[in-house]
Parts: structure tokens; C-alpha cells; sequence
């Protein structure tokens, strides 16, 4: 096993087609939390360093996901706390 999916940085039970789905989804998703406009390629930015912050933040809170629908709902969240930094960072 690799030192990253020992820390829980991949994402468990999914294809290549499918994280790139999932970084499309996870970032449309955050971007309409956040009340944001992005194109599809900024979302699949935002999706895919989202699902490492979130898979970062599952593996320090101890949170095991797999699947999908667990990697959707990690990604997204992640996502939104890099929309939320980056908005910080925006106002300083």
C-alpha cells in the first residue's frame, strides 16, 4: 500500500472517469454553496484540490469513505473549504 492511501489521499473505489466526474460535480456543487460562477474547467480544479483537501481532512478526522458517493460528498466538502480560503484570502 502507498504512503498517501495509507493517510486516506485517494479516492477509494473509483476510476479515473469517475474522479474526474466527481471533481466536475464536487466543484459545481461547492461553487453554487458559495454562491460562485465557474466554467466546467475551474470546476474540475477547484473539484479535484478540493477531494485532496477533503480526503486530507476525512484522514485527520479519522473518516473512512468509499465509493462515489462517499468520494462526492468528501470532494465536495473540501471543495467548499477552498472556496471559503480562497475568499479570505481575496478580502485581505
Amino acid at each position: 500500500m502507498l504512503e498517501h492511501e495509507r493517510a486516506g489521499l485517494n479516492m477509494n473505489g473509483v476510476g479515473i472517469f469517475a474522479t474526474i466526474l466527481i471533481g466536475i460535480l464536487a466543484g459545481w456543487i461547492a461553487s453554487r454553496v458559495m454562491e460562485r460562477r465557474h466554467g466546467l474547467l475551474i470546476n474540475l480544479i477547484v473539484g479535484l484540490i478540493g477531494a485532496w483537501i477533503g480526503a486530507a481532512l476525512a484522514a485527520a478526522f479519522n473518516i473512512h469513505f468509499a465509493g462515489f458517493v462517499g468520494s462526492l460528498v468528501v470532494s465536495t466538502v473540501g471543495a467548499i473549504v477552498l472556496l471559503f480560503l480562497l475568499s479570505l484570502l481575496r478580502r485581505a
